[in-house]
């Protein structure tokens, strides 16, 4: 990851780059990444699936990142596969690609890193990808659009076989990590790209996705995906009125904890921001695969538990309806700790919800120094869900007495 320079780099040409630290040495490096305000977490590669979807990710890059790609029969990057979408691409740089050059500086032997870089390719042809270039310290592979040819490759030889029905790709909370092949949807013809093309950004942030399209979110449609966008625009309007620093310099980093389709997200992407877009798992319809088809980028979560993420990383946080889903689940004040972790001194937050629950959460609030208000629904105080604006304060724990005891 190396503090997130390379998402650094396309942010200013106006790509998402979603920065991962893969393993636990790299911690730091995420809080460097996040301070620089640039989307990153920490997402160690071990034996659990990484918390996205399947088909989320148009590049993956790895620099150096130290991963054993051809170990454990390629199981790391199987898991590469099923994040990527079809056609996507996957860029290597670092060992051992350009071993011949660099084998004395990495203190390895010729025999070592040619024997990586084989089984290397030998894993990639197993999920059917293509090597389109290997060029001074790069390599880039490519993903098939769909799996015909691939499937025919298998009735002629022995591969690595595809995964079961009943593993969903999109299964990744505490789901293990498989070393079969995650199959994508299903096409006609060797051109069709599998699970639908999507549009060039930005029109594909507005484009109903493909996952809707085709009727595989449940209760989902294009009609009520189009209302949901256009009722965002009218709800963030609200918010800036209350909050007018919001679309500004003075926030960068956002979290949403409920995010559903995207749409607050989605109706701030012309402000000097960006959103993680957590779909928690308790929530009734998955849609985070839905967030990744309109260019946008988010985990799943359970928030009974901590996010894998440094203290202080988010300027501001949003909640819409979290408390009322997690009624009976866990405490409300953990997951109000949890936020508190992960705010920045000054940051804000926004909480929308049923007023008895808002006024629970104020009560909270001022137990962890929030400065907070409660303020009516954009439709008017007939409502009863009401919005908390809050604030957290600067303070320190006062200074130890001088006195022993």
């Amino acid at each position: 990851m190396q503090v997130a320079s390379w998402g650094a780099y396309l942010a200013s040409r106006n790509i998402i780059t979603l920065s991962i630290a893969p393993r636990d040495t790299h911690e730091a490096q995420v809080q460097f990444a996040l301070e620089r305000g640039v989307p990153a977490m920490i997402g160690v590669l071990a034996s659990k699936r990484l918390p996205f979807p399947s088909r989320a990710f148009d590049i993956s890059h790895c620099s150096r990142c130290l991963i054993p790609w051809a170990e454990y029969d390629g199981i790391f990057l199987n898991e590469v596969d099923r994040v990527l979408r079809p056609g996507g691409y996957w860029i290597l740089s670092g060992p051992p690609i350009n071993w011949k050059k660099h084998w004395r500086g990495w203190q390895r032997t010729k025999k070592d890193l040619n024997e990586e870089q084989t089984k290397i390719e030998k894993v990639a042809k197993s999920l059917c990808w293509i090597k389109l270039t290997e060029k001074d310290d790069l390599a880039i592979w490519q993903k098939p659009k769909n799996h015909l040819d691939c499937k025919s490759a298998r009735k002629l030889a022995t591969s690595r076989p595809f995964c079961s029905a009943q593993d969903s790709p999109d299964s990744a909370w505490y789901t293990d990590l498989k070393t079969c092949l995650s199959p994508v949807p299903e096409v006609s013809n060797k051109e069709e790209t599998a699970g639908g093309i999507l549009e060039n950004w930005p029109q594909r942030l507005e484009s109903v996705p493909p996952r809707i399209h085709k009727g595989t979110i449940e209760g989902v449609t294009s009609e009520t995906f189009s209302k949901d966008y256009e009722l965002w625009k009218k709800r963030v309007s609200h918010y800036k009125k209350v909050n007018n620093q919001l679309g500004t310099t003075r926030y960068r980093n956002i979290l949403d904890m409920n995010a559903n389709l995207g749409g607050f997200a989605s109706v701030l992407i012309k402000d000097p921001v960006w959103v993680m877009n957590v779909v928690p798992v308790q929530a009734s319809v998955n849609t985070l695969g839905a967030i990744y088809e309109r260019g946008l980028i988010g985990i799943y979560h359970d928030w009974c538990e901590a996010v894998s993420t440094y203290p202080r990383t988010y300027d501001l946080i949003h909640a819409d309806s979290l408390f009322s889903l997690y009624n009976g689940r866990c405490e409300l004040k953990d997951i109000m700790l949890e936020m508190d972790r992960i705010l920045r001194p000054e940051g804000a937050v926004i909480i929308r919800d049923d007023v008895d629950v808002l006024l629970k959460v104020k009560n909270i609030g001022n137990g962890l120094e929030w400065d907070s208000v409660i303020v009516d629904h954009e439709d008017g105080p007939l409502q009863r869900e009401k919005l908390l604006f809050a604030v957290k304060k600067y303070w320190t724990a006062p200074a130890a007495s001088d006195k022993t005891n």
